[in-house]
């Protein structure tokens, strides 16, 4: 198979204290399947969709959390070489929070951030396997990266020029009620090898920064019902959003943010 072009997200991963009520959690909510025990030494545990994995969950040790890590969700760039990769992002302002590492079988890998400080890993895959981890059309599947930053023009120099993105439309935001003013900012859409993966924004006064993610559903208001039952909360929506979709914005019980778009 072709490997996945430079720049494509590959893979997703939830960074948990509780790998069992993350998986009581999303498994009815997003459509999983997770698995219930590790599969190796480490307590990294498979997310199934459907058709196949999609991410993993990794149990957060005290050692992780000493150094600053939480609960949330990162999201994994495929690139052709990540030592280049690296010295690119290096060059530009990010920083390299994990040093490259080569895992057996599965590939190299590195954890990064953009200029403003918003992580994200680079991975050369072991294989030249075709990753459909992001794929708007399949539940379970991801459909939309998002970035909240506290600088979007710096973002929109820096993830082309690592990446390989192609900057497309922009949609002006509303001001969020309550903020002065009359627009918050473009939301700037985000094209890659010919397909649109997501978009970037401006964060709002006071919001946290970060690498957002949708995941399809095809029955948001079913997986909203979801949600309360099991302890998270919606923050927004179901709302409307362009391709005919609605959009749910949500966190899970133990606070992490994620969203769901479907029908």
């Amino acid at each position: 198979m072709t490997r996945n072009p430079h720049g494509d997200f590959i893979w997703y991963e939830l960074l948990t204290n509780d790998p069992a009520a993350a998986k009581a959690f999303y498994d009815p909510v997003a459509g999983w399947s997770i698995a219930t025990e590790a599969a190796g030494d480490i307590d990294y545990r498979m997310i199934e969709a459907g058709d196949g994995p999609v991410g993993g969950t990794m149990t957060l040790t005290r050692e992780m959390t000493d150094h600053g890590a939480r609960p949330t969700w990162l999201g994994y760039i495929g690139v052709d070489d990540v030592d280049a990769t690296i010295a690119a992002i290096e060059q530009r302002g990010g920083k390299l929070l994990v040093p490259a590492f080569d895992m057996d079988g599965v590939g190299r890998i590195a954890m990064a951030t953009d200029p403003q400080g918003n992580p994200f890993y680079v991975m050369r895959g072991a294989t030249d396997e075709v990753s459909t981890s992001f794929d708007p059309e399949k539940p379970g599947h991801a459909a939309w990266n998002e970035l909240q930053t506290s600088d979007l023009d710096a973002a929109k120099e820096f993830y082309p020029a690592v990446f390989g993105w192609t900057l497309g439309d922009v949609m002006p935001m509303p001001v969020p009620s309550g903020v002065e003013g009359g627009e918050q900012g473009d939301y700037q859409f985000l094209d890659h090898e010919g397909r649109m993966i997501g978009a970037m924004m401006t964060a709002a006064p006071g919001a946290p920064t970060g690498w957002g993610f949708a995941f399809f559903n095809h029955d948001v208001d079913a997986a909203v019902a979801r949600i309360a039952e099991l302890g998270g909360k919606v923050s927004q929506g179901p709302m409307e959003v362009p391709g005919d979709q609605r959009a749910v914005l949500a966190t899970d019980p133990e606070g992490v943010p994620f969203m769901l778009v479907g029908k």
